[in-house]
């Protein structure tokens, strides 16, 4: 993507303009981002999709004039639903883009922000009044109108203070500070903890394109459990010795000589920087535990490849300066085997006539990922 030409889905804007202006920093509201906008999913099709095992989703219910609200996650089967013509209801189907090539095309159109920030695109559909009330989010999103229209007041709140009894997060003193009405086609793009409260004007499907945000306490959990197992190799098997131990008077208490050793162990086990990289690599592509491929087959049983190839819509892969990272695993490349990885990665395809550049053991690679179904001949 030339990130220095004007973008109708960002108003014009260029995507260098937009993550310098408005990315982490204010809302920016685009009248027409996707002109003649036709939904990917029908109504039917993503009751379909609520209903399925392995997709995350929540039905909420919100009694009209009053505070009472409900929410029940899913599978929810279609029977479940309230009645179409009843209002104040919303369903919402995370992941939506593992399930439709056409919706992961259209999440794809966001790909000037780095895919380890890239999470997924949930659809919200809701009958006249539906909502989740006002709240807030910890990341960045795109609020896409789909189908009908939506209400949305946004304010930067200070006062963070939820409502007590209700099983969502909504904000017990919501202060908005804009409205807008948004038709098919217009979006809404809103920073971290920006709050705001959707309102569905009548039946309507609106697509959020949400963006990872992991807590330092969470990327050290997982970096760690990952390390751990690399760590006797890197860290070796020597023994904490302690000749110079002298009698104590308080067994109890841990000598610091071993906090010490304790602490070199961890220090040697992080102090090649590689390692680390290679651990985030695999924890950022590491598909979601719902997430399953089917096998494929390819086309021709040789090294030469003979169609495109495309990444699977539930593929995950990146790249740092060592390795190339695919749903999770991870492999050193250099030279031209390794550009040839990283345009696969950045461009989501790689044209035959590409492939005839690659060594005999990347093309034996990426026929077994062909055969995992991770990609695809085309």
């Amino acid at each position: 993507m030339d990130t220095t030409q004007p973008l109708a889905l960002l108003g014009g804007m260029t995507p260098q303009t937009f993550m310098k202006r408005h990315w982490q920093k204010k809302p920016l509201l685009i009248r027409g981002a996707v002109p003649d906008f036709k939904t990917a999913l029908g109504r039917s099709e993503l009751f379909d999709l609520a209903a399925s095992d392995g997709v995350e989703s929540r039905l909420v219910v919100r009694r009209k004039g009053s505070n009472e609200w409900q929410m029940k996650t899913g599978p929810i089967q279609r029977r479940s639903l309230p009645a179409l013509k009843q209002s104040h209801w919303t369903l919402l189907v995370q992941g939506v883009d593992l399930h439709n090539d056409s919706v992961r095309s259209l999440m794809d159109q966001f790909r000037f922000v780095p895919d380890a920030r890239l999470d997924d695109l949930m659809i919200s559909y809701a009958t006249p009044g539906g909502g989740v009330g006002p709240h807030f989010d910890s990341y960045d999103v795109f609020l896409l109108q789909a189908h009908g229209r939506r209400e949305w007041r946004i304010g930067r709140q200070k006062d963070l203070t939820l409502q007590d009894g209700v099983p969502l997060k909504i904000l017990a003193n919501f202060e908005p500070e804009q409205t807008f009405a948004l038709e098919p086609g217009d979006m809404l793009y809103l920073p971290p903890r920006y709050a705001h409260d959707g309102v569905a004007l009548d039946e309507c499907m609106t697509y959020s394109i949400g963006f990872r945000a992991p807590n330092r306490g969470e990327l050290a959990r997982e970096l760690l459990q990952r390390l751990a197992d690399d760590a006797p190799d890197e860290v070796g098997a020597a023994l904490y010795q302690d000749a110079r131990q002298s009698a104590v008077s308080s067994p109890g208490q841990i000598p610091p000589e071993m906090c010490d050793f304790a602490q070199q162990a961890l220090t040697q086990a992080l102090r090649d920087p590689i390692i680390l990289h290679r651990a985030l690599g695999e924890y950022l592509t590491e598909p979601k535990s719902s997430v399953w491929f089917e096998a494929g087959a390819r086309t021709k049983k040789s090294q030469t490849f003979i169609a495109t190839l495309q990444l699977d819509r539930r593929t995950k892969m990146m790249f740092d300066a060592q390795h190339i990272f695919i749903n999770g695993e991870s492999f050193l490349a250099k030279g031209r085997d390794a550009t040839l990885m990283k345009r696969l990665a950045d461009n989501r395809m790689l044209p035959v006539r590409e492939l005839a550049r690659a060594s005999a053991a990347a093309r034996s690679l990426l026929g077994t990922w062909v055969e995992a179904g991770w990609i695809h001949e085309i």
